[in-house]
């Protein structure tokens, strides 16, 4: 419970304010009692400081009558009403003139002969505090030394009056704490129920209602940038979602169509004997489909594996001028069995795994020869521009529908359902030609317009100066 209470953003409010108030007090209390104490004393010194000039003027007169025995009276007079206040003077030749009520002073106190009026504190026997203050008090007479003169005053009111200046300071400190952290607790759940409306519509948020957004209305300025992250978040979960749910059909279905087929053609061999070349025309026909669906978990193991990161391509100088030479030989039966053009424009290299560059441009290269009709042509070009090295397959045939072209690249998607099982790959080429080129920091693009459909995959162009890298043209 307590670590709960440690991670609450309310319980820290409540800390942060109750400590903030309760310091600003504090140090404004302990200011105040600084300046109190500071003007007590100056109090004191101003009265004391009075009241030496008094008895400088009383040893003064006496001592022009020619005696001190008058000194006392007139003391006594001067201070009636002022209690706590305790005078001493002392005659030239240390006998005490003239002391009132049982006042004690530190031997310290007393100043040398001819010494300057010097402020002081110290405690009696009786406990209490006093401030006083000793001077010199001349007599008149050339040639003869001053009067001692001493004065205290007690400071037990002062003192009382700091007692419950404290007590009050803490009462009020003690309180304000108590009163700011409740106050603190309800601002900080008024501040933080934003937060928990956001919690609770994100709560509704599950599978089954992806499209659903967190409103803004309501929300503070300061949470705009958590709601919009919040709806972007849902945004690509949904997508992602989206594109999980159909992939996991699509490969139900891809799936479902091989296995079915040997199942099939299985049972129907087992119905009833068969001669050795029907079941050598049957295995040879699931072999077929075997090598299908075999290749259908490979380009799926290969796309599971460039969706985690765990496709690192190799880095080697490629020609690709050399390399797309050859893939043009091997498809040559193909084309003159359909009198397709082939033809091939440029050259260019790049840094990249050969292995997977090679698969990569084959598929657009199949791609292109599948939907290309009889006496069409497809043409590769290669070209450098802003985007790096980039190879152009085009061919002719049908235009791809504005609608479809973004999907082009998603896995198992077709633009054409008819051609679903027309025995033209698994619908995974694409996909994997898009994760590729990825792989090596590239893109990949699509247009087609009329009649003349245009897949690109660029890459980035090799570092002037790297190993194997084409020299500039003399």
């Amino acid at each position: 419970m307590m670590l709960r209470l440690g991670k609450s953003l309310t319980a820290r409010l409540t800390l942060l304010f109750a400590a903030v108030s309760s310091s600003v007090l504090l140090v404004l209390g302990l200011v105040i009692a600084e300046l109190v104490e500071r003007h007590f004393q100056d109090m004191d010194l101003e009265l004391l400081e009075g009241k030496l000039a008094l008895v400088r003027h009383a040893v003064l007169s006496t001592r022009a009558d020619g005696d001190f025995a008058s000194l006392p009276d007139k003391l006594d007079a001067a201070l009636v009403g002022h209690h706590g206040l305790t005078v001493g003077v002392w005659g030239p030749d240390g006998r005490r003139l003239f002391l009132s009520g049982a006042a004690e002073f530190p031997q310290d106190a007393v100043p040398p002969a001819g010494g300057e009026a010097l402020p002081t504190t110290w405690k009696g026997r009786d406990g209490q505090h006093y401030r006083g203050l000793s001077g010199q008090a001349p007599t008149g007479i050339a040639g003869e030394p001053p009067a001692t003169v001493l004065l205290s005053t007690n400071l037990a009111h002062h003192e009382h009056f700091m007692q419950s200046f404290r007590l009050a300071m803490w009462t009020v400190v003690s309180v304000a704490a108590v009163l700011s952290g409740f106050l603190g607790w309800v601002a900080a759940r008024r501040g933080l129920a934003p937060l928990r409306r956001i919690a609770r519509r994100a709560s509704d948020v599950t599978a089954s209602n992806l499209g659903r957004r967190i409103e803004a209305g309501e929300i503070p300025v300061e949470l705009d940038e958590v709601v919009s992250t919040l709806n972007a978040m849902l945004g690509r979960l949904k997508e992602s979602f989206d594109r999980l749910s159909g992939f996991s059909s699509d490969i139900a279905h891809e799936l479902r169509t091989p296995v079915s087929n040997l199942l099939t053609q299985t049972q129907v061999m087992l119905a009833r004997a068969r001669s050795a070349e029907e079941y050598q025309d049957v295995l040879a026909s699931n072999a077929e489909e075997l090598e299908r669906l075999s290749r259908t978990i490979a380009d799926m193991l290969f796309l599971a594996k460039a969706d985690n990161g765990l496709m690192t391509p190799t880095q080697e100088y490629v020609n690709l001028g050399a390399e797309i030479s050859g893939m043009l030989e091997f498809y040559e039966a193909v084309a003159e069995e359909r009198h397709l053009q082939l033809a091939l424009q440029g050259q260019a290299g790049v840094r990249g795994d050969r292995l997977m560059l090679r698969r990569a441009v084959g598929n657009l290269l199949a791609n292109a020869i599948r939907h290309t009709p009889e006496h069409g042509s497809v043409r590769i070009a290669l070209a450098s521009d802003a985007r790096g090295v980039c190879i152009h397959v085009e061919n002719t045939g049908e235009t791809i529908s504005p609608e479809h072209l973004p999907r082009l690249f998603d896995r198992f998607y077709r633009a054409d359902p008819a051609r679903h099982h027309a025995g033209e790959g698994s619908g995974l080429g694409l996909a994997i030609t898009k994760s590729i080129a990825l792989a090596h920091r590239g893109e990949v693009s699509v247009r087609s317009r009329d009649g003349v459909t245009v897949f690109s995959l660029c890459l980035p162009a090799p570092e002037a100066g790297s190993p194997q890298a084409p020299l500039p043209e003399a």
